[in-house]
């Protein structure tokens, strides 16, 4: 099982990068500074905290714009929920991508200062 893990792990991470090369060079310099972080899944305390168990992924920290702001109390980063996206794509590799790439932007948004609308619009929700 821990094999299975480890290779969506990899896919996820290849997909990331993928989709960073993509980036325009603005967001890319931005983007390449956040880190992102593949996990199996919301931990028990990110539950406890109010995180969906079934969450694809999840941005932490101060937005882009806020970053400079004092009192942040988490480095921002995103986190991948590689079990809830290899079940959401049912497995399928070439789903699991996709569904890697536009989590990773949806999340990338919110780091930039998008909100749910803005993401919607942009069709990454």
């Amino acid at each position: 099982m821990k094999n299975v893990l480890q290779r969506w792990i990899r896919l996820a991470e290849q997909e990331v990068e993928r989709t960073r090369r993509r980036l325009p060079p603005a967001v890319l310099e931005r983007a390449s500074a956040l880190p992102v972080t593949c996990v199996p899944q919301p931990t028990r305390a990110m539950q406890r905290d109010g995180v969906d168990p079934g969450l694809l992924g999840l941005f932490a920290g101060e937005a882009f714009p806020l970053a400079d702001a004092p009192g942040g109390d988490l480095p921002a980063q995103i986190l991948l929920f590689v079990e809830n996206l290899a079940d959401y794509s049912d497995f399928d590799e070439s789903i699991f991508r996709e569904e890697v790439r536009t989590t990773y932007l949806h999340e990338l948004g919110h780091y930039l200062g998008l909100d749910e609308k803005a993401l919607f619009q942009r069709d990454l929700d």
